[in-house]
């Protein structure tokens, strides 16, 4: 099953904003400064740029994953690299993810679940886009292709007998009576 443009663009614009988001606001909390908004602008356009040309089909959460590891890395030192909107850091930024483990783990981390979180949606969509396809697939046969409920020529049908109703009930007790007087 393919995703058509709107799909596509939606499942992009939710990808890329959660992206960014985690990318900008990790970066602050990690000791680094507020980004140039030209800088968030344009990293916001390339993730959406490169999420819309994957968004043609569901995604595992490997894939997932590894996009969003890939593209936290380019945007930490996109964000390293643009400088400051002219608020100060509270302390020195530490240039280059491979300088600070720590900064390393807390990019991973953060990507692992927010990877999961996005893969259990992707997951989710994909389920209520195929279920949502079948009924309207079944809606379209029975009402719009009378051809298709006619059965197929060649099968045989072996009549159905009715059971009399006498036989199906004779092996029923019925104990319900008038009710008791009261004591």
């Amino acid at each position: 099953m393919r995703a058509r443009l709107p799909l596509r663009l939606t499942r992009a614009a939710t990808f890329s904003a959660v992206c960014l988001a985690l990318a900008v606001l990790g970066h602050v909390a990690a000791g680094g400064s507020w980004p140039r908004p030209w800088v968030v602008a344009a990293a916001g356009a390339a993730v959406m740029a490169m999420a819309v040309l994957l968004a043609g089909r569901e995604r595992s959460m490997v894939t997932i994953n590894a996009g969003l590891a890939t593209l936290q890395l380019a945007l930490h030192e996109l964000l390293a690299l643009g400088g400051t909107a002219g608020i100060p850091p509270p302390h020195p930024h530490v240039r280059g993810l491979g300088e600070s483990l720590g900064m390393l783990v807390a990019h991973l981390t953060a990507t692992l679940i927010t990877g999961w979180w996005l893969a259990r949606g992707e997951s989710a969509l994909w389920v209520l886009l195929r279920s949502a396809g079948r009924r309207l697939g079944a809606v379209f046969l029975l009402l719009w292709s009378p051809a298709a409920v006619a059965a197929p020529p060649g099968l045989a049908y072996a009549p159905v007998t009715p059971v009399p109703a006498r036989a199906v009930l004779r092996h029923s007790v019925s104990r319900r009576g008038p009710p008791l007087p009261a004591a």
